[in-house]
């Protein structure tokens, strides 16, 4: 093999390995992506179940409210600071 044809080899091999990289680093990014999304996802549904379960409690101290129960009950039971029960 003369160094013209090894010089040929070596370029071509190296031209597969950064298409390979190139390639690898698209589907890292593609996986990073995903797992974004679903990370999001997952925040998402956390933050609207804890404002659903804040909002119930908050239906529930009106209630306890308008039934004249004392305002330590209320705070007791619903796990609600004072501020939030008084408006």
């Amino acid at each position: 093999m003369s160094n013209e044809e090894g010089t040929v080899t070596a370029v071509d091999t190296l031209v597969k390995i950064i298409r390979d990289e190139i390639e690898y680093a698209r589907m890292c990014n593609q996986i990073k992506s995903q797992l974004d999304y679903q990370t999001g996802m997952v925040e998402a549904k956390r933050e609207g179940r804890a404002e659903g379960h804040a909002e119930k409690a908050l239906e529930i101290a009106r209630k306890m409210k308008n039934a004249g129960r004392p305002l330590s009950e209320i705070m007791e039971f619903t796990g609600l600071p004072r501020e939030s029960i008084d408006r």
